[in-house]
């Protein structure tokens, strides 16, 4: 290939928009619908808004962005948003398929040992975060405290602690729309209108 070439490939490459605000959206939106629940803000009848929001935003949606991260050469972007498109599908299969009939219901245990080995994953995330904007930080170690939080609540089964993980997830899911929100805005005016 010739230096043009690459010159070329370079151009076409950085012309290419931002697909982290997809991604974040579809993470942060779902988030907060979810952790309504779990903080018991939105009733049992919201979940199947809740599972059409993980397929089709937290989930499909994400791993566009995360596949839109790899054309850009960005590590990190795609495998955040890749990874946890598949969770919310992976989420909605878990908590689906025992209603049609598809596998039996995972138990608690298995559901905290699940939620952990993701808390394990967006904890080696997180220390990636900090070499990125603050704001990533806080969606980063919100997350990783989310999924502690949750796994802790299944595994012992108490209440509060599940709802507590619902107030704090419904913070992370702010984040994550603010991050979204700001990356679109400070894009727009091609200056920093809200602080990352």
């Amino acid at each position: 290939m010739s230096v043009s070439q690459l010159e070329n490939a370079a151009k076409n490459v950085s012309a290419l928009a931002n697909p982290a605000p997809l991604g974040l959206m579809g993470f942060g939106a779902t988030t907060v619908l979810l952790n309504l629940h779990n903080a018991g803000i939105i009733s049992a009848t919201s979940l199947g808004m809740i599972f059409a929001m993980g397929i089709f935003y937290g989930g499909l949606a994400q791993v566009i962005a995360g596949i839109l991260e790899f054309r850009k050469g960005n590590t990190f972007g795609m495998t955040a948003f890749t990874s946890y498109g598949m969770f919310w599908i992976a989420l909605v299969a878990l908590l689906q398929f025992p209603g049609w009939g598809w596998a039996d219901k995972v138990d608690n245990t298995s559901m905290a040992f699940f939620l952990g080995v993701w808390g394990l994953f967006t904890a080696f995330m997180f220390i990636a975060t900090l070499k990125k904007n603050v704001v990533l930080q806080i969606v980063f170690g919100t997350l990783t405290v989310l999924f502690f939080l949750l796994a802790i609540g299944d595994y012992t089964g108490i209440a509060w602690i599940k709802t507590l993980a619902g107030y704090e997830g419904i913070l992370c899911g702010l984040s994550a729309i603010y991050l979204a929100c700001a990356e679109i805005m400070n894009d727009a005016y091609d200056r920093k209108v809200l602080p990352v």
